[in-house]
């Protein structure tokens, strides 16, 4: 990099840090004496009810009404949606079962297991096998991820996993030892089996995923359903790199989280409390009763713990759902629990599990019959393994005998109080409203809440059409995290994209790996997290990449316009943010300017401004 560009660089990265720390740019402050503009609502509207404006998307709205397009996209299933379900038409991932997926992309450590079990391991890949451990490889680097649940502690929102950041993995000072001549031969035989036999790896799960995200967010009239599928999918939090989770998550995304995204609370916390997905993610599949009579229905406990073997798992009450249920999916920490309600939830939900959890359906079909290939990776009540004595939760007593009607009644419960109400209201008002949530608001969606018992719909409309909501103070007021920045950027400019794995990647870049946050709290909602000098430099590179053309599978079609830089600049401040940007901002970029290629250059540099990151 010469000099010249080095400063340049130094120049914007210094602009966009310190115009980021301002609340609002300079147009917004004049606004502030105001109400907000017609256009200004719309704008509003279609960057916080969705991701974003399309070309022609503010003249739609004008002419229908914004009312009506905020009661249209309340009621999604109202909404013709040809466009993106085309997109992800051939994703097949998105309508397997999960014994299908766990069948047709198999974890290569778990093939090999059941192939051995049934006596049907080929001799070259066996020996291939014996030869890789034996020269000191890492045995594990193929077997199912540790269980373990991870620590919620410092660990940053920027932080993706190795197994969510490639670069991350290659960068790494320890690499496996052993003779790589054996890695690769053992590898390679891995991939012929694979071929010859019509599997895949099980890496193409998440990748077909991701792109369902990104092309859905992109391209769907849906706009409210995607960004609920977003919101919900973060505060029902689930790493993809646990386990069998990678498995496991077409079921979350497609089974728990969009049917219920929009419908009442009650239904979706019971959805993701019965999801598979979930309940490996928290351990709960996990936890039984430690007086539980292990001679009762031994052929069934036997096969959970053939499938527990490889983590050792000691038998007994799990806790680590129970809590994370009160603290960050219904009451939240202030909520008025304690550790007594935590060890009793815990209790009601001694047998909420997943049959043949990572998969092995395949080793005991012959024994158990179709039903286990067909049902492996689903939800079952183990009555055997469940505490049944009686407990009482938040002052609530559960009598003794109730089997499953015990996890029941704990949501039922927890779904209905007040401390629900006013965590869930407050988590809405802070994403679609501010950071800091005006607590008039947040009482009056709380109670909204309560009196609808748990209507998200009904709730968000009671803060869409809030004054505070309209207002200027929350107009550009909260900063875009890296998978609603990448995905506006799309929209306003018209990119065609196949939202592949270089996408992704960006995203990743930026610090928000779908399904990448390792502990249960999910990505913050909040600017503080996203905003410093590293990461809008990488945000700036992204616009750069993007208005370039040089992210694959993406294409964005820039027309060429007749005139001056200037006049470049300011249609283009038009389009993509209606003109608003503070005079500062507006010269420094024009001196950044490439006269050879001011069109480009410009929507690039546009893109990586505070003002484009706000929404």
């Amino acid at each position: 990099m010469n000099f010249k560009n080095l400063k340049k660089i130094v120049a914007l990265t210094l602009l966009l840090a310190l115009t980021a720390t301002q609340p609002l740019v300079s147009a917004q402050k004049h606004a502030k004496s105001q109400n907000l503009t017609g256009e200004q609502r719309i704008v509003h509207v279609l960057n916080r009810l969705g991701f974003g404006a399309r070309p022609g998307d503010v003249e739609r709205v004008k002419a229908m009404g914004l009312e009506n397009y905020i009661n249209q996209q309340l009621n999604p299933e109202k909404i013709s949606d040809t466009v993106a379900e085309n997109k992800v038409r051939d994703l097949n991932v998105l309508n397997m079962t999960t014994a299908e997926l766990y069948e047709k992309f198999p974890q290569p450590g778990q093939l090999l297991r059941q192939l051995q079990a049934r006596g049907k391991l080929p001799a070259d890949l066996a020996e291939a096998r014996e030869n890789r451990v034996k020269g000191g490889a890492n045995s594990t680097s193929t077997e199912m991820p540790s269980t373990e649940m991870p620590k919620r502690d410092s660990t940053p929102a920027s932080m993706p996993s190795t197994e969510m950041a490639p670069n991350a993995a290659r960068n790494n000072q320890n690499p496996q030892p052993g003779n790589p001549l054996e890695n690769e031969k053992y590898r390679q035989l891995l991939q012929d089996y694979y071929r010859e036999n019509g599997l895949q790896q099980p890496q193409r799960i998440m990748a077909e995923l991701h792109a369902s995200r990104i092309l859905r967010a992109v391209y769907s009239e849906r706009q409210l359903q995607e960004v609920m599928v977003d919101f919900w999918t973060n505060h029902f939090n689930v790493f993809a790199g646990k386990g069998a989770d990678r498995w496991l998550l077409p079921s979350y995304d497609r089974d728990t989280i969009r049917p219920n995204a929009l419908s009442k609370f009650s239904t979706l916390l019971q959805a993701t409390a019965q999801s598979p997905a979930m309940l490996f993610y928290l351990d709960n599949f996990q936890s039984v009763s430690p007086n539980a009579n292990a001679n009762r229905g031994r052929g069934l406990l036997q096969q959970l713990r053939a499938e527990q073997r490889p983590q050792q798992q000691r038998r007994g009450i799990n806790e680590n759902y129970a809590r994370e249920l009160m603290e960050l999916h219904t009451l939240g920490v202030d909520g008025g629990y304690t550790q007594k309600d935590v060890q009793e939830v815990a209790r009601c939900f001694t047998g909420w599990t997943i049959f043949q959890p990572r998969g092995g359906a395949a080793a005991v079909n012959a024994m158990m019959g179709e039903g286990a290939r067909r049902n492996a990776g689903t939800f079952f009540f183990n009555q055997r393994v469940h505490d049944d004595g009686e407990k009482t939760v938040l002052g609530h007593k559960i009598p003794a005998g109730g089997g499953i009607k015990d996890g029941l009644m704990v949501l039922d419960i927890l779904a209905h109080h007040p401390s629900t109400a006013k965590f869930i209201a407050t988590k809405l008002v802070r994403h679609f409203v501010a950071d800091n949530p005006p607590q008039a608001l947040v009482d009056r969606a709380a109670a909204t809440f309560t009196k609808t018992d748990g209507d998200i719909r009904e709730t968000l409309k009671t803060i869409f059409f809030s004054k505070e909501f309209n207002s200027t103070e929350s107009y550009r007021a909260k900063i875009k995290r890296p998978f609603e920045l990448v995905v506006s950027a799309m929209r306003t400019l018209g990119a065609d994209t196949n939202g592949g794995p270089q996408t992704h990647q960006w995203i990743a870049r930026m610090g928000e790996p779908l399904y990448g946050f390792q502990t249960p709290n999910g990505y913050s909602d909040a600017a503080e997290s996203w905003v410093n000098t590293g990461a809008l430099l990488e945000r700036m590179n992204f616009g750069l990449a993007l208005a370039n053309n040089r992210i694959p599978g993406t294409r964005v079609s820039l027309s060429k316009l007749n005139g001056d830089q200037a006049k470049v600049m300011d249609e283009y401040l038009k389009t993509l943010l209606a003109g608003e940007i503070s005079s500062a901002t507006r010269e420094t970029l024009l001196k950044q300017l490439d006269p050879a290629d001011p069109v480009t250059k410009v929507v690039g540099l546009i893109l990586g401004t505070p003002e484009f990151q706000r929404q």
